[in-house]
């Protein structure tokens, strides 16, 4: 798992995450070919986007030949989960009044679906029974 704080990602990083989230594993060169063609950014600018990702500690990457192989370090799920709880907890402070945080979190995911408010439910069942 990754120490450092994680921070969101560009459109290009999102794009080449997405990319190695769905397939795995991938080279620079394979990378570049789940692009379409009119709309691929050039193979250096896929390079130095994968270094730097690397750089940031969202990818892994091996020697293979000539080439690097790169992987992500962590899922897309554990990445949003990162992200968000980075978030709240900056909006969060103990002299802070948290009502309206929690309020604009459960009318967000009522809001994609109405299922999400009996998944908070268990998520807070669960964590009062494990006490934490």
């Amino acid at each position: 798992m990754i120490d450092q704080p994680v921070r969101p990602l560009g459109a290009l990083e999102e794009k080449v995450m997405s990319v190695l989230w769905a397939v795995g594993p991938l080279t620079v060169r394979d990378v570049c070919g789940h692009f379409k063609k009119k709309r691929a950014p050039a193979y250096t600018t896929v390079m130095t986007t994968l270094d730097r990702l690397f750089k940031k500690r969202l990818l892994t990457r091996r020697k293979d030949g000539l080439a690097f192989i790169y992987e992500p370090a962590l899922t897309r799920d554990d990445y949003r989960r990162r992200i968000l709880a980075q978030t709240i907890s900056g909006l969060i402070t103990e002299r802070a009044d948290v009502g309206p945080v929690f309020a604009a979190f459960v009318d967000a995911a009522a809001g994609i679906d109405a299922a999400n408010l009996a998944r908070l439910d268990a998520l807070i069942a669960k964590h009062r029974k494990d006490g934490k």
